[in-house]
C-alpha cells in the first residue's frame, strides 16, 4: 500500500512536469510560447488612435480659393499630423459678409471659429455666441497666450473676460503720408520732412501748380485718421489716449482736432483737394499723395505696387498708438456651442505660432501658388490667393519673400513694441442704457461727417452746428453714462 501510494505521487510529479514543458520552453533565456498557448490567448488590444476632429472656420476675404480642395487636403495632412484636425474654411465675399455674418450669429448656424471685428465683436458676445476662453487659454494654448502679448488680451477683454483671440498683427496703428516719390522730387517737395497737414499744405501747392490738378485725392472718409489720437467710444465721443483724468468729450471740439480741420478746409479751398470728395465713394488706383494706415515697408510691398508699380515713400504721421479699436480690428472667436473647444484653441495656437502652417494659409498651396527657396523664403508663382491674410493670425511667423530685400514684419512687430497704449485700454462701454442716443447721436454724425472731414464746409461753424444737433439727440446723457462707467471701471 504504501508503494502504491509513492507511486501514484511518482506519476502524478512526472505528468504535471511534462505538462509544463509542453506548455513552455526556453529558447536564448527567454520564454517562449507554444503554438496552442498563441491559438487561446487574446490578441492584444492597439493603442487607441485621436480621432480626427473637423474645425468649421467661418472668415471673410476675396472669395473661395479656386484650388480650395487640393489646398484643403494638404493643409489637413499637416494639421491631422500635428494636433489630430482637420479645417473646413468658408470664405465669404467682403460684400456678403455683413449679411452672412448675421445670419451665422443670429440664426444659431453651427461653426467652430468665426472671424469677427470691432464693429460687431461686443454685441456678439452679448447675445451670448462666442464662448469665454479665459480659463481654458492658458491651459490648453498657454505658447499662444505668452506669445500674444498681455496688453492685446486686456483689449479684447470684456468684462475683464477674454472671448477671442487676437491677430498679432499690425495691432497698433500707425498714419503715414505716402508719395510718389519722382512726382515729389519733379516739383521740389522736401517729403522726407513733413509729418503734420500744416507742413503738407504748402507741399501740395507746389505739386498742383507743377502736375496742374488736385494732387491730394480722397473720398468721403477725408481725413478722419486725425481722431486717432482719441479713444472713440461712440461718434463724437472719445477720450483723449493720453489724458489720465479720463474726461470724456466730444473730439470735434477739441482745438487739436479743430486746428487740424482748418488746415484741410483751406486746402479744399486751394483746390489742392479734389472737389466731389464729400461724395465720393471710391479712390482711384494712383494718387501722387495720399494717407493710409500700416507700416514704412508697406511702400515698397503694397501701396507702390497697387499704384502701378511706383517708387513710393511713407512718412510717418503722429504716433504709433494701441487702444482697443486698433487689437479688435482683427479677431478669430470660438462659437459658444462647439463641440471642440480644446481643438479650437490648439488650432489658433498653431496658426499663430507654426510657420509653415502660417504660410500655408497667407500664400496658398506650395507647388501651384509659392514655392519655397533654399533659404527659406517664398517665391510666390502667382497672385491667385484670394484668402484675406490678416483675418487669420500673426504676420511675425510669415516667411519672407525672397524678391524683398528686408522683412517687413520686423518694422511692425517694432511699431507695436513702441506703441503707445490709450488709458482706456480695456474698457468697453455697455451700451444698454443709451442705444436710443448713441442711435441717433451717429445719424447727426454721418449726416456731416462727409463735408467736415474732406474740409468741403468751415469746420468751427459746421462743428457749432453738429454739437447743437446732438444735444437735441441725447448726448449729453450719453456722456454722462459714459462718464460713470469709466469713472466705476478705472477708480
Amino acid at each position: 500500500m504504501k508503494k502504491s501510494k509513492k507511486l501514484i505521487a511518482t506519476m502524478l510529479m512526472l505528468t504535471m512536469a511534462a505538462s509544463m514543458l509542453a506548455g513552455c520552453g526556453k529558447k536564448g533565456g527567454e520564454e517562449v510560447k507554444t503554438d496552442t498557448q498563441v491559438a487561446t490567448e487574446a490578441p492584444a488590444e492597439e493603442p487607441m488612435k485621436e480621432e480626427v476632429v473637423t474645425l468649421k472656420w467661418v472668415t471673410v476675404g476675396g472669395s473661395q480659393p479656386s484650388n480650395y480642395e487640393a489646398w484643403q487636403t494638404h493643409v489637413n495632412e499637416m494639421l491631422e499630423e500635428k494636433i489630430g484636425v482637420n479645417i473646413d474654411v468658408e470664405v465669404v465675399s467682403w460684400g456678403d459678409w455683413d449679411s452672412r455674418r448675421s445670419v451665422i450669429v443670429n440664426g444659431g448656424e453651427y461653426f467652430d471659429i468665426l472671424f469677427t471685428d470691432s464693429g460687431k465683436y461686443t454685441s456678439e458676445v452679448a447675445v451670448g455666441a462666442f464662448m469665454d476662453i479665459t480659463e481654458l487659454l492658458p491651459k490648453v494654448a498657454p505658447e499662444l497666450y505668452k506669445y500674444i502679448p498681455e496688453d492685446y488680451w486686456k483689449a479684447v477683454s470684456v468684462n475683464n473676460k477674454i472671448y477671442s483671440v487676437p491677430t498679432y498683427k499690425d495691432s497698433s496703428a500707425t498714419w503715414y503720408l505716402v508719395w510718389d516719390k519722382a512726382v515729389a522730387e519733379k516739383n521740389g517737395v522736401d517729403y522726407k520732412n513733413i509729418h503734420s497737414f500744416k507742413d503738407l499744405e504748402p507741399a501740395l501747392e507746389k505739386i498742383k501748380d507743377g502736375e496742374g490738378t488736385a494732387p491730394f485725392i480722397m473720398d468721403k472718409t477725408g481725413v478722419k485718421l486725425i481722431l486717432n489720437v482719441y479713444d472713440q467710444l461712440g461718434p463724437c465721443l472719445g477720450v483723449r489716449y493720453d489724458d489720465n483724468s479720463r474726461t470724456v468729450v466730444n473730439p470735434l471740439e477739441q482745438e487739436d482736432i479743430l486746428s487740424q480741420l482748418d488746415v484741410v478746409h483751406s486746402m479744399y479751398k486751394k483746390g489742392l483737394i479734389n472737389g466731389d470728395a464729400p461724395n465720393a465713394e471710391q479712390i482711384p488706383d494712383y494718387r501722387m499723395v495720399f494717407t493710409a494706415q500700416g507700416w514704412s515697408g508697406a511702400a515698397k510691398t503694397v501701396w507702390g505696387p497697387n499704384m502701378g508699380g511706383i517708387d513710393a515713400e511713407a512718412i510717418q504721421l503722429g504716433d504709433t498708438m494701441v487702444n482697443n479699436g486698433t487689437v479688435r480690428g482683427s479677431l478669430n472667436a470660438i462659437y459658444s456651442g462647439t463641440k471642440y473647444p480644446e481643438k479650437c484653441l490648439e488650432f489658433l495656437q498653431l496658426i499663430n505660432t507654426d510657420s509653415k502652417i502660417r504660410d500655408a494659409f497667407f500664400y496658398g498651396l506650395e507647388g501651384e501658388n509659392f514655392n519655397y527657396t533654399a533659404d527659406g523664403k517664398v517665391e510666390k508663382i502667382n497672385n491667385e490667393w484670394p484668402m484675406a491674410g490678416y483675418t487669420q493670425g500673426t504676420f511675425f511667423q510669415i516667411s519672407q519673400l525672397a524678391d524683398v530685400e528686408f522683412n517687413q514684419w520686423d518694422e511692425v512687430k517694432q511699431l507695436n513694441e513702441q506703441a503707445k497704449p490709450s488709458v482706456l485700454l480695456g474698457f468697453t462701454l455697455d451700451t444698454a442704457n443709451i442705444e436710443t442716443e448713441l442711435a441717433n447721436c451717429r445719424s447727426v454724425y454721418e449726416k456731416y461727417e462727409g463735408e467736415l472731414f474732406t474740409g468741403a464746409k468751415e469746420p468751427r461753424e459746421l462743428v457749432k452746428k453738429i454739437s447743437e444737433e446732438l444735444k437735441a439727440a441725447g448726448y449729453d446723457k450719453v456722456v454722462e453714462e459714459t462718464q460713470k462707467q469709466i469713472n466705476e471701471a478705472f477708480q
